[in-house]
């Protein structure tokens, strides 16, 4: 009997230790040491959460840059990739789909899902391949929309990790603060 009491003890303390002490402090230093990214990167604009810089939305008016397709239609409580490979005929058929919507000199991240579901970015390509119809539909010059990619593009992280890149929802902010 004395084991079992002891063995309760352990567990308890065990799960109090780890269950709660740990994650508040783990919490507690994330907030103090990196308050923007604890509270998921949030964007706020005039008080209200316009989005996390870390989530792709959907945006499907023309006068907007889009992210690239996702398979969990930008859920984040299902987001995932699809898991389908390059034998899959529903894969296949998708890109097919997107292709034939947005031309064939569409970049490969407009055809393809990201593997979360949820990448708020977009290659630079990308964006340019965007510029022509948000342009059109805003009213304004090529080449002002140009710019704006060009000044949204972000360089591989520290100057090494992964290609350069444009968050579209910050490029999407930047062209509603033109007009």
């Amino acid at each position: 009997m004395k084991t079992i009491i002891q063995s309760i003890r352990l567990v308890l303390v065990i799960t109090v230790l780890t269950g709660v002490l740990y994650p508040l402090t783990v919490t507690l230093i994330a907030h103090v040491a990196f308050p923007k990214q604890a509270d998921g990167s949030l964007i706020v604009d005039g008080g209200k959460i316009a989005g996390s810089s870390l989530l792709a939305q959907k945006f499907e008016a023309d006068k907007y840059f889009w992210p690239r397709p996702s398979g969990a239609d930008y859920a984040t409580v299902s987001s995932g990739a699809t898991n389908k490979g390059p034998t899959s005929v529903d894969l296949v058929k998708a890109v097919a789909d997107r292709r034939k919507a947005l031309g064939d000199s569409a970049p490969v991240d407009m055809l393809t899902t990201s593997a979360s579901g949820l990448d708020p970015h977009i290659s630079p390509e990308a964006a340019r391949f965007q510029v022509a119809r948000v342009a059109a539909a805003r009213k304004l010059s090529k080449e002002a929309v140009d710019e704006l990619v060009r000044k949204a593009v972000e360089p591989p992280q520290f100057g090494l990790f992964g290609e350069p890149r444009v968050n579209v929802l910050a490029l999407n902010r930047a062209l509603d603060q033109l007009h």
